[in-house]
């Protein structure tokens, strides 16, 4: 592909947005710190505490820039929090708040694609990396008091006070609840950690055993793992529990236990150390919900629906199927755009409760997509709604006005619905199924749906992924340029050359011209691959001075801002005269409302090129181009030169005139698309001044 020269280069403003970017971490980092020493001991100043934590934001944005996510660095980022003492619940709590709330509203990650995924991933991570070291630290601690106990009974005859005290220390400094109790389970001591686990004060706990909190669907399960450490089947246990706290809630807790011995050798007491992870389970499962569900609207996200979708295509009944309607909020940008973001974000709120309610008498799931996308997943019953009875349900909900700071606003979607899909499909390819279907639904305008085809989806296929196979055809060089003559009618003598795009497609064989602009179009490629057209025409043409360059422009093209200054380079770089060059815009993008391609059109006009209406039909808006622009030609529509003249017709009639309107302009005429010698000679007669087509190719 040969080079594209910048045209206006944008003012750098690196600087402020990495000064920006450091203000927002540092922001970022003084509130965590704010939390981390408000709610757990750490050694550190708050100047070096923030320094530490800035450097580790710096490592999550750098993180949640890379597609996928590598999770690697959580470990690391833990294990550092650890080595500040921030290895218990709260610390975790704190920063999984900070950084779930503030990653989402960093300004230098907006661009991220699926942002809110990769922050609870990262986030996810960071909770199963706190759970591991907490582990650690739990055994930790517990072979540390066994130690610390075995040290104290062996010492006990000599030194019993100082053994206490040792103890002492260690359990009133563990976050971890650390409990004694007789060979029968009733409680000798416990620190102030497990009484806050359990609700009770110690003098109540002097009247329980452990067997008594444990829930009762666990308890004999316990008092068997007890047994077999106290035979001595097991050095030491560990189990999940439930423990029912004073208050009836349930507290989930891990219980590592093993047996004192005296002197003797002789078992006499067992020491438990419980770890609270009531907290860690409920965040463990808040950060799967999140993972699967849209965090704006609390709907099913795409990869939950996907993954039921498959699931209701295995079960679903063979005589009424499953019905996939897939929808795209209209005007939604303007709504966004007018009244800000925040009311788009109620108002998508808005729509998830109304489709929720549209769809509550059936079987189904609604699901939200990607911006202002849903879908529903409708398992049919006897009694389920029609498709067109659907579709009329739902945009008649969706076109009630939801009231949002004084404001009514609505918006109305359009749907692509496929209707009891084999039930083999694969998920993906019927979600693409109902995206292409959509993709023709909103072509058609808003509130319009559209119903799947097979023969449309396969056309649409073929359509997309030409238009997907363009970049890299023409930067292999399968696009090239041809010629076609463009004629007088009344002498047949060649006049001027037009540049067109050919693509030999290995597969689909030759794609003409106007195949390859509307693909082109499609794709935004135009503002690229026009100019090539330009450039390459006009170097190969300079050898001839006298006939004139013809090159017709898209819609997009005639529009763009640049198209003057791109012109101007290719005609000054090559040496082509700029009155050789007929440059064509088509009428319709002329008229357009904002006027950027008759702006267009007359400062190139101004310069010395050839403009030329394309697809000109002759009718008053057509005609509005001729008598305001100052046109060298125009040309004829192909669908309207394809028409049979009928003699009485108003549109024969019309044909007739055209010409001769045309002309008191001074502008000329260009039939294209002339096929056979009876159509030359036809619009030879109408007035017509030249003629290109099969005919003369």
């Amino acid at each position: 592909m040969p080079p594209r020269e910048s045209i206006s280069p944008l003012p750098d403003d690196s600087n402020v947005a990495t000064s920006d970017a450091i203000r927002e971490r540092h922001k970022l980092a003084r509130k965590w710190a704010y939390l981390m020493c408000n709610n757990t001991y750490v050694p550190l100043s708050q100047n070096e505490l923030e320094s530490q934590l800035q450097d580790m934001i710096a490592q999550l944005v750098t993180a949640l820039r890379e597609d996928p996510v590598d999770l690697e660095f959580a470990a690391d980022l833990t294990e550092r929090l650890v080595g500040m003492n921030c290895a218990d619940s709260v610390s975790l709590r704190c920063t999984v708040d900070v950084l779930g709330r503030g990653l989402l509203l960093c300004a230098e990650l907006q661009d991220v694609e699926k942002l809110a995924e990769k922050v609870v991933s990262v986030t996810g991570a960071i909770g199963a990396c706190y759970a591991e070291s907490i582990r650690k630290a739990v055994f930790r601690q517990q072979e540390e008091v066994e130690r610390a106990l075995i040290m104290a009974v062996r010492d006990a005859r000599w030194n019993l006070k100082a053994s206490e005290a040792r103890f002492d220390e260690v359990a009133t400094c563990s976050s971890s609840g650390i409990v004694i109790t007789d060979l029968t389970g009733r409680f000798i001591r416990a620190n102030h950690s497990f009484s806050q686990i359990v609700d009770y004060a110690s003098t109540e706990l002097a009247k329980l055993s452990l067997f008594d909190l444990v829930h009762p669907d666990e308890a004999p399960y316990l008092r068997e793992a007890y047994e077999a450490v106290l035979n001595g089947q097991h050095e030491r246990f560990r189990h999940g529990q439930r423990l029912v706290r004073q208050d009836g809630e349930i507290a989930r807790v891990s219980l590592t236990a093993t047996v004192l011995r005296d002197g003797d050798d002789q078992p006499r007491h067992f020491v438990t150390v419980v770890e609270d992870g009531t907290e860690l389970k409920l965040l463990q499962n808040e950060l799967s919900r999140q993972a699967l569900h849209d965090v704006l609207t609390g709907l099913p996200n795409r990869q939950f629906f996907t993954t039921h979708l498959e699931s209701v295509l295995r079960r679903s009944d063979p005589a009424f199927g499953v019905t996939l309607y897939h929808l795209d909020l209209d005007a939604f940008s303007l709504i966004t755009g007018g009244l800000g973001r925040k009311t788009g974000d109620l108002l998508l709120i808005a729509v998830a409760e109304r489709l929720k309610a549209v769809l509550a008498g059936e079987k189904a799931m609604v699901a939200r997509f990607d911006g202002d996308e849903f879908a529903i997943v409708v398992e049919n019953s006897a009694t389920s709604p029609d498709v067109l009875s659907m579709v009329a349900a739902i945009n008649d909900e969706l076109s009630e006005p939801v009231y949002i700071e004084n404001y009514g606003v609505a918006a109305t979607a359009s749907i692509g619905v496929v209707d009891r899909p084999p039930r083999n499909m694969d998920p993906s390819e019927l979600l693409r199924a109902s995206d292409m279907t959509l993709r023709r639904a909103k072509s058609n305008g808003r509130r319009q749906w559209e119903l799947f085809h097979p023969e449309h989806h396969d056309r649409d296929r073929r359509t997309f992924s030409l238009a997907a196979a363009m970049p890299g055809a023409w930067e292999n060089g399968e696009l090239a340029v041809s010629y076609r003559p463009i004629v007088r009618l009344s002498d047949k003598e060649v006049v001027g050359t037009e540049a067109v795009l050919r693509w030999d497609h290995p597969e689909h064989g030759l794609v003409c011209d106007a195949r390859c602009l509307e693909l082109a179009e499609e794709t935004g490629l135009i503002l690229a691959l026009g100019p090539w057209l330009l450039r390459t025409a006009c170097e190969q043409l300079r050898w001839d001075k006298t006939i004139p360059l013809s090159v017709n422009l898209t819609a997009q093209q005639s529009a763009d801002g640049d198209l003057v200054g791109e012109i101007a380079k290719v005609l000054r770089d090559t040496g082509m005269p700029p009155e050789r060059l007929w440059l064509g815009m088509p009428v319709k993008a002329l008229l357009a409302d904002k006027g950027e391609a008759m702006d267009n059109m007359r400062l190139l006009a101004e310069n010395g090129v050839k403009a030329v209406a394309i697809d000109f039909g002759g009718t008053s808006g057509d005609m509005v181009c001729v008598e305001d622009l100052p046109l060298h030609a125009v040309r004829i529509a192909p669908w309207l030169t394809a028409r049979e003249p009928v003699p009485g017709s108003p549109v024969t009639h019309a044909l007739l005139d055209m010409a001769s309107l045309v002309h008191l302009s001074g502008a000329q005429v260009i039939v294209d698309g002339v096929l056979s010698e009876e159509k030359a000679q036809w619009w030879r007669n109408a007035g017509a001044d030249f003629a290109q087509g099969a005919l003369f190719s």
